[in-house]
């Protein structure tokens, strides 16, 4: 080892500071204002990449090799084409486009200089760069101490000298060699991926080659990338329209926001019929490059699968380990489709579930990608997904169930994302649910989807505080998630934690997000604090909203309805239903026929239970919609209708969990008490019981929670065990977030007041009584149940 100290004039170091790392040696050449890296084949001037085709790049290289020195065309043949013989057109045909690279006119070569009839030589002073042996060990204010290793070749030694002989021109070249070194970023660093420089006049490369560069990066467990949602909502903080188009300066400006740590700027240019496609990280705060990768792809077919190998290469120089790579490296075109066109419908439908019109405006996006490919699994389970928020639950598992069956055909983080939606939408197995979502989560631990995923399952399983907990966690991983936000407010409203959830919400404001749940849990907020104006300004927010409109009209008839107000919550509830249906949404409209059909049995009004559920049975075959009208049909007494809807339940849902532990349990029950069996009733019943707080799966249309809980009341009233009864519905009372507005909750407290009758408690069950009859104050007199409800307390007394 050969040690030289010298004085200093630069800054002071702490420590060691590595010129290189483990990697094999690279070789660095400067020439000019040019850059050269054999290592990976790229050209750069000032920093920026020069596309070149990769047997141009070799002449260039043996040139630079030959510094200065003639190199004839028959070696330079030989080295470049060292087992194929080649025309010497060949030969010229690459010096053409090496110097059009270069810069040089056809007038003046400055830089590849001909000697007739032997071969070429470079004009200019090679320096080669030896970047691989040199290292600063450690500095001061008044020396610097420089090592060279064995390995360094002696021919360097004056240039190791002259950096150790207080050159300030050489002390920055150590300096410049240091930060172009790839920095690694760490398990903690955020990166904002920019848009393509598409300089080829090529359209189909807009936004495509962006969302392939994002689902091959999302592979990685360890680079966390700032999601497109953050980005718009960022975008929208800085005052610039949510679709600006990322250029350097735009990302740099997001990620400095976002607390990021790099940006990627990534290029595609054409050269001749090829495209030349670069990615460039740089540092977000300072602007420095921390890596460059370049690579060619013959023709535009193989764009995407360059795009990918270019993916992969960036990953392991930013840090992430070789095996990880391995493990988790799908490439795009499996990962995606090999379409660029139908990859560009994918891109533009992802881009437009953020937009102001909603999840529905990018159906058409998908449906086109996988009319162009028949197999692209990602536009399948984005449609699922799309068309679930949009509560359209058949044509959901219609398309979720393609994607299951298409998963192994792409990447691991797309797997998981298909895995847990197919047991949540097709086969509603919540707890395999739960079980991907979980794995997921270890997997990615940088992904917020699996936490939010999970906080949504656990409020269907009824585990609310598991459900805050990764609520939380999918906010801690991105602070502009807005589902995070809504998970999380709803999660406190489930768990009777309202002033949390007012805060939760809050914060989501401050940060200028909006989801369609925050009308409804503004509403419901509202509603338990008995705050009537609340609840008219969360209607008035909701006026025009994607989606938002007729799901807050359908939940306005229910606060009609739990104060009896029967006949003008119909009415509200017809217009909520044409809202739905006018929205292209036919199953959310059943959804609501389904749950208005429930509400007009429990109240008694047996025509208008039987025509809402018809009216449902016929638009939609959905899970939930069957379960509101065969619940309806049941309490109605119209078991034959209602008997083949149970059979077509259990034999198209056997591992749904609701259905097995909640839908038929809750109809098989009510079956049982009309044939006069309270005990059958209680054992159906059995199963359901651990479930006993846990929402039920019509979320979207606003029914079906502790309807189990209700019915098990209700087999205790008929068996005459008022204590029993009570226990059950004073579980509705107790629970009012899990309730809220659906009357089932006023009808509680009258099914209390009969239960404590029962039970001799007679002062409380007078309190009870007069408790409901003045929440129905202003209720239609004519309503079955109210005049059932006045005889039997009149009867009493």
């Amino acid at each position: 080892m050969i040690v030289l100290e010298s004085a200093s004039i630069g800054a002071k170091f702490g420590g060691r500071v590595p010129v290189s790392d483990t990697r094999a040696a690279r070789e660095l050449y400067e020439f000019g204002p040019f850059r050269v890296d054999a290592a990976r084949e790229m050209l750069l001037r000032d920093d920026n990449p020069i596309p070149l085709p990769p047997k141009a790049f070799q002449v260039l290289l043996v040139l630079l090799r030959n510094n200065q020195e003639l190199v004839t065309k028959d070696d330079l043949m030989k080295e470049v084409w060292p087992d194929t013989f080649v025309e010497e057109t060949n030969l010229s045909r690459n010096i053409f486009l090496l110097r059009k690279a270069l810069g040089e006119s056809p007038q003046e070569h400055r830089y590849i200089l001909t000697v007739p009839g032997r071969g070429y030589r470079l004009a200019e002073t090679v320096r080669l760069v030896p970047e691989q042996d040199l290292s600063i060990v450690s500095s001061t204010q008044t020396n610097i101490r420089v090592e060279l290793t064995e390995s360094t070749p002696r021919r360097w030694l004056p240039y190791a000298i002259s950096v150790a002989v207080v050159s300030l021109g050489a002390i920055a070249a150590v300096l410049w060699f240091v930060r172009s070194r790839p920095t690694r970023l760490t398990a903690k660093d955020t990166v904002v991926i920019a848009d393509f420089a598409n300089s080829t006049g090529d359209p189909v490369f807009d936004t495509t080659l962006r969302q392939g560069l994002s689902i091959q990066l999302t592979q990685s467990p360890y680079l966390g990338l700032i999601s497109d949602e953050r980005v718009q909502h960022t975008l929208k903080l800085m005052g610039r329209p949510a679709d600006t188009r990322l250029t350097p300066e735009v990302a740099r400006g997001v990620c400095e926001r976002t607390g990021g740590a790099a940006i990627l700027e990534p290029s595609i240019a054409k050269l001749g019929t090829a495209y030349v496609l670069g990615l460039r990280a740089r540092n977000c705060r300072n602007g420095d490059v921390l890596d460059e990768e370049q690579a060619q792809a013959a023709k535009k077919e193989d764009v995407i699968s360059i795009l990918s190998q270019l993916a992969g290469k960036l990953r392991n120089r930013l840090g992430e380990s070789l095996p990880a790579i391995d493990q988790h490296n799908t490439p795009l075109s499996e990962a995606t489709t090999s379409s660029l066109d139908a990859l560009r419908a994918y891109s533009l439908g992802w881009q437009s579930t953020f937009g102001p019109a909603g999840a529905g405006e990018a159906v058409p996006f998908f449906e086109r990608a996988i009319e162009l490919d028949p197999n692209f699994v990602s536009a399948y389970a984005m449609l699922g997904r799309v068309y679930q928020d949009m509560g359209e639950n058949a044509l959901a598992a219609d398309n979720t169930t393609k994607a299951y069956r298409l998963r192994d055909r792409t990447s691991d983080p797309e797997k998981f994302f298909i895995e847990s939606n197919y047991h949540l939408t097709v086969t509603g197995d919540l707890e395999k649910a739960r079980q991907v979502a979980e794995l997921w989560g270890r997997t990615y631990p940088r992904d917020n989807r699996p936490y939010a995923l999970l906080s949504f399952t656990y409020q269907d399983l009824g585990r609310y505080d598991n459900s805050i907990e990764a609520g939380k966690t999918a906010i801690e991983i991105d602070r502009d998630l807005a589902p995070g936000y809504a998970n999380l407010a709803w999660a406190y409203v489930l768990s009777d934690r309202l002033s949390e959830a007012e805060r939760t919400i809050r914060q989501a404001e401050e940060r200028n997000l909006e989801f369609p749940d925050l009308y409804i849990l503004l509403y419901d907020i509202a509603f338990l604090k008995d705050d009537q104006p609340g609840m008219q300004r969360a209607v008035q927010m909701a006026i025009g909203k994607a989606g938002g409109e007729h799901w807050i009209a359908q939940r306005e008839t229910d606060v009609l309805a739990f104060s009896g107000r029967v006949k003008e919550a119909r009415l509200k509830s017809q217009h909520a239903i044409q809202l739905a249906q006018h929205a292209g949404q036919p199953e959310r409209a059943a959804l609501y026929q389904s749950g208005v059909a429930a509400r007009e049995a429990l109240f008694g009004n047996t025509s208008e239970a039987r025509l809402f559920a018809t009216s449902a049975l016929r638009s939609s075959k959905d899970r939930d919609v069957e379960y509101g009208a065969a619940f309806a049909l049941l309490l109605i007494r119209d078991e034959a209708t209602a008997k083949p809807i149970l059979a077509d339940l259990e034999k198209r849902f056997p591992e749904d969990t609701f259905v097995k532990f909640s839908y038929l349990p809750t109809l098989r029950a009510i079956s049982a008490l009309n044939h006069g069996n309270p005990e059958q009733a209680l054992h159906e019943l059995e199963p359901e019981a651990p479930y006993d707080f846990q929402i039920a799966g019509s979320w979207a249309g606003f029914f079906g929670d502790m309807y189990p809980v209700y019915i098990r009341g209700m087999a205790q009233l008929a068996l005459r065990d008022g204590n029993a009864a009570a226990v059950e519905f004073q579980k509705l009372i107790d629970h009012r977030g899990i309730v809220a507005s659906d009357p089932i909750g006023a009808l509680a407290i009258l099914r209390q007041a009969q239960a404590l009758a029962i039970a001799g408690q007679k002062e409380q069950s007078e309190q009870t009584w007069q408790h409901f009859f003045s929440l129905w104050a202003n209720a239609d007199p004519d309503t079955p149940i109210l005049k059932s409800a006045r005889s039997e307390h009149a009867s009493s007394h």
